[in-house]
Protein backbone atom coordinates (compact mmCIF):
# COMPACT_ATOMS: atom_id res chain seq x y z
CA UNK A 1 0.00 0.00 0.00
CA UNK A 2 1.35 3.36 -1.07
CA UNK A 3 0.97 6.37 1.41
CA UNK A 4 0.02 9.40 -1.04
CA UNK A 5 0.54 12.83 -0.30
CA UNK A 6 0.23 16.24 -3.04
CA UNK A 7 2.54 19.14 -2.62
CA UNK A 8 2.07 22.65 -4.18
CA UNK A 9 5.37 23.62 -6.48
CA UNK A 10 5.93 26.66 -7.66
CA UNK A 11 8.68 29.45 -8.81
CA UNK A 12 9.75 32.23 -10.69
CA UNK A 13 12.04 30.16 -13.21
CA UNK A 14 12.21 26.75 -13.99
CA UNK A 15 14.41 24.86 -16.73
CA UNK A 16 13.51 21.33 -17.25
CA UNK A 17 16.57 20.61 -20.11
CA UNK A 18 15.83 18.85 -23.40
CA UNK A 19 18.43 16.34 -23.20
CA UNK A 20 18.60 16.55 -27.42
CA UNK A 21 19.78 19.60 -26.61
CA UNK A 22 23.27 20.28 -24.86
CA UNK A 23 24.68 23.63 -25.65
CA UNK A 24 22.12 26.22 -25.51
CA UNK A 25 19.90 24.77 -22.80
CA UNK A 26 16.14 24.60 -23.93
CA UNK A 27 13.43 23.82 -21.02
CA UNK A 28 10.55 21.00 -21.95
CA UNK A 29 6.74 22.80 -21.20
CA UNK A 30 6.32 21.08 -17.74
CA UNK A 31 8.60 19.88 -14.41
CA UNK A 32 9.76 16.01 -15.35
CA UNK A 33 8.78 13.10 -12.95
CA UNK A 34 12.89 13.12 -12.01
CA UNK A 35 12.46 16.86 -11.04
CA UNK A 36 9.49 16.38 -9.32
CA UNK A 37 10.89 12.94 -7.12
CA UNK A 38 14.18 15.40 -6.40
CA UNK A 39 11.97 17.89 -4.72
CA UNK A 40 10.13 14.99 -2.77
CA UNK A 41 13.79 13.58 -1.95
CA UNK A 42 14.84 17.12 -0.81
CA UNK A 43 12.17 17.27 1.66
CA UNK A 44 12.85 13.77 2.47
CA UNK A 45 15.07 10.88 1.75
CA UNK A 46 16.07 8.11 3.26
CA UNK A 47 16.99 4.39 1.97
CA UNK A 48 14.02 2.52 3.57
CA UNK A 49 11.84 4.16 0.89
CA UNK A 50 11.19 5.11 -2.38
CA UNK A 51 9.44 8.17 -3.45
CA UNK A 52 7.06 7.37 -6.81
CA UNK A 53 5.38 10.52 -9.00
CA UNK A 54 2.19 9.43 -9.93
CA UNK A 55 0.42 12.49 -11.55
CA UNK A 56 1.81 15.96 -12.32
CA UNK A 57 -1.02 18.87 -12.49
CA UNK A 58 0.31 21.61 -14.48
CA UNK A 59 -1.92 24.67 -13.22
CA UNK A 60 -0.51 27.32 -15.64
CA UNK A 61 0.13 27.18 -19.33
CA UNK A 62 3.47 27.12 -19.88
CA UNK A 63 5.16 30.69 -20.85
CA UNK A 64 8.99 30.83 -21.87
CA UNK A 65 11.55 33.52 -22.00
CA UNK A 66 15.08 33.71 -23.07
CA UNK A 67 18.02 34.66 -20.65
CA UNK A 68 21.89 34.42 -20.62
CA UNK A 69 23.57 32.01 -17.86
CA UNK A 70 27.05 31.61 -16.73
CA UNK A 71 28.67 28.41 -16.85
CA UNK A 72 31.69 26.53 -16.78
CA UNK A 73 33.18 24.89 -19.68
CA UNK A 74 35.44 22.26 -17.74
CA UNK A 75 35.15 19.95 -15.03
CA UNK A 76 37.69 18.28 -12.32
CA UNK A 77 39.48 15.56 -14.32
CA UNK A 78 39.61 12.65 -12.48
CA UNK A 79 43.36 12.05 -11.83
CA UNK A 80 42.67 15.28 -9.91
CA UNK A 81 40.24 13.73 -7.83
CA UNK A 82 42.33 10.84 -7.84
CA UNK A 83 45.20 12.74 -5.91
CA UNK A 84 43.09 14.55 -3.62
CA UNK A 85 42.00 11.12 -2.30
CA UNK A 86 45.83 10.41 -1.80
CA UNK A 87 46.51 13.61 0.21
CA UNK A 88 48.17 14.59 -3.42
CA UNK A 89 49.54 18.25 -3.06
CA UNK A 90 49.86 18.72 -6.68
CA UNK A 91 46.34 18.21 -7.37
CA UNK A 92 44.33 21.45 -8.27
CA UNK A 93 41.02 19.96 -7.24
CA UNK A 94 39.08 23.18 -8.25
CA UNK A 95 38.00 25.22 -11.11
CA UNK A 96 38.82 28.17 -11.98
CA UNK A 97 35.79 30.21 -12.88
CA UNK A 98 37.77 32.93 -14.31
CA UNK A 99 38.99 31.09 -17.07
CA UNK A 100 36.27 28.75 -17.53
CA UNK A 101 33.19 30.58 -17.40
CA UNK A 102 31.07 30.80 -20.64
CA UNK A 103 27.86 33.22 -21.10
CA UNK A 104 24.95 30.64 -22.53
CA UNK A 105 21.60 31.41 -23.79
CA UNK A 106 18.64 29.40 -21.89
CA UNK A 107 15.17 29.27 -22.78
CA UNK A 108 13.70 28.49 -19.43
CA UNK A 109 9.93 28.26 -18.08
CA UNK A 110 8.74 31.41 -16.33
CA UNK A 111 5.85 31.59 -13.16
CA UNK A 112 5.03 28.04 -12.87
CA UNK A 113 3.30 25.98 -10.86
CA UNK A 114 2.77 22.87 -9.84
CA UNK A 115 0.59 19.90 -8.24
CA UNK A 116 2.10 17.07 -7.71
CA UNK A 117 0.59 13.43 -6.91
CA UNK A 118 2.92 10.98 -4.95
CA UNK A 119 3.74 7.65 -2.50
CA UNK A 120 6.30 5.44 -1.46
CA UNK A 121 6.75 1.65 -1.18
CA UNK A 122 9.45 0.53 1.23
CA UNK A 123 12.53 -0.97 0.11
CA UNK A 124 13.65 -3.31 2.57
CA UNK A 125 16.93 -1.49 2.53
CA UNK A 126 18.34 -0.75 6.46
CA UNK A 127 15.14 -1.87 7.99
CA UNK A 128 14.78 -0.98 11.69
CA UNK A 129 12.72 -2.02 14.61
CA UNK A 130 9.61 -0.30 14.15
CA UNK A 131 10.57 0.90 10.39
CA UNK A 132 6.73 1.15 8.69
CA UNK A 133 5.35 3.33 6.00
CA UNK A 134 3.11 5.05 8.87
CA UNK A 135 6.52 6.05 10.75
CA UNK A 136 7.52 7.57 7.01
CA UNK A 137 4.49 9.22 6.66
CA UNK A 138 3.77 10.76 9.58
CA UNK A 139 7.38 12.02 9.37
CA UNK A 140 6.61 13.24 5.97
CA UNK A 141 3.90 15.26 6.66
CA UNK A 142 5.19 16.99 9.66
CA UNK A 143 8.43 17.75 7.68
CA UNK A 144 6.30 19.46 5.07
CA UNK A 145 3.51 21.02 7.41
CA UNK A 146 6.77 22.67 9.26
CA UNK A 147 8.69 24.08 5.79
CA UNK A 148 11.32 21.43 6.32
CA UNK A 149 14.19 19.97 4.45
CA UNK A 150 17.39 18.58 3.52
CA UNK A 151 18.45 20.84 1.28
CA UNK A 152 16.53 23.12 -0.87
CA UNK A 153 14.06 22.11 -3.84
CA UNK A 154 14.98 23.35 -7.27
CA UNK A 155 13.20 23.49 -10.36
CA UNK A 156 15.44 21.99 -12.74
CA UNK A 157 18.61 23.85 -12.05
CA UNK A 158 19.90 25.51 -8.74
CA UNK A 159 19.36 29.01 -9.23
CA UNK A 160 15.88 28.60 -9.50
CA UNK A 161 14.12 27.30 -6.35
CA UNK A 162 11.43 26.40 -6.03
CA UNK A 163 8.37 26.80 -3.39
CA UNK A 164 6.43 23.74 -2.11
CA UNK A 165 3.81 23.38 0.87
CA UNK A 166 1.69 20.61 1.14
CA UNK A 167 -1.54 20.47 -0.38
CA UNK A 168 -4.33 19.19 1.74
CA UNK A 169 -7.26 20.53 0.35
CA UNK A 170 -8.17 19.62 -3.47
CA UNK A 171 -5.92 20.45 -6.30
CA UNK A 172 -6.94 23.81 -8.14
CA UNK A 173 -8.11 23.69 -11.44
CA UNK A 174 -5.87 24.38 -14.04
CA UNK A 175 -5.67 27.10 -16.96
CA UNK A 176 -5.26 24.04 -19.93
CA UNK A 177 -7.77 22.15 -20.87
CA UNK A 178 -8.52 19.35 -23.44
CA UNK A 179 -6.14 16.99 -24.61
CA UNK A 180 -2.16 17.54 -25.32
CA UNK A 181 0.47 14.93 -26.28
CA UNK A 182 4.24 16.85 -25.86
CA UNK A 183 5.74 13.72 -27.41
CA UNK A 184 8.82 11.37 -25.38
CA UNK A 185 10.04 13.16 -22.49
CA UNK A 186 12.32 12.06 -19.71
CA UNK A 187 10.94 10.33 -17.03
CA UNK A 188 14.26 9.57 -15.00
CA UNK A 189 17.47 7.80 -15.30
CA UNK A 190 18.46 4.09 -14.27
CA UNK A 191 21.45 4.10 -12.32
CA UNK A 192 21.39 0.21 -11.77
CA UNK A 193 24.52 0.10 -13.49
CA UNK A 194 26.93 2.72 -12.51
CA UNK A 195 28.76 2.21 -15.41
CA UNK A 196 26.30 2.71 -17.84
CA UNK A 197 23.27 4.99 -16.83
CA UNK A 198 20.22 4.91 -18.91
CA UNK A 199 17.99 7.50 -19.40
CA UNK A 200 14.08 6.41 -19.64
CA UNK A 201 11.40 8.43 -21.81
CA UNK A 202 7.94 8.03 -22.09
CA UNK A 203 5.26 9.76 -23.86
CA UNK A 204 4.00 12.61 -22.41
CA UNK A 205 -0.14 13.14 -22.57
CA UNK A 206 -2.11 15.37 -20.69
CA UNK A 207 -5.62 15.46 -20.53
CA UNK A 208 -6.61 19.15 -18.70
CA UNK A 209 -3.56 19.50 -17.11
CA UNK A 210 -3.20 16.62 -15.52
CA UNK A 211 0.23 13.67 -16.86
CA UNK A 212 -0.82 10.00 -15.03
CA UNK A 213 2.48 8.59 -15.10
CA UNK A 214 0.25 5.17 -13.25
CA UNK A 215 0.33 3.34 -16.13
CA UNK A 216 2.50 4.78 -18.51
CA UNK A 217 4.70 2.76 -21.42
CA UNK A 218 8.48 3.39 -20.36
CA UNK A 219 11.43 3.55 -23.56
CA UNK A 220 14.83 3.52 -23.10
Amino acid sequence: MGYGIKILVEGDYALFTRPELKVERYSYEFITPSAARGILESIYWKPQIKWRINRIHVLKKPEFTTILRNEVDSKISDSDVRKLMEHSKSAKGYIDTSKSIQQRSATVLKNVKYVIEADFIMTGLNSEEGDTPEKHYNVILRRLRNGQYFHKGYLGTREFPAIVTLLEGECPKSELTGEQDYGLMLYDMDYSDKNNIIPIFFRAKMSDGIIDLTNVEKVR
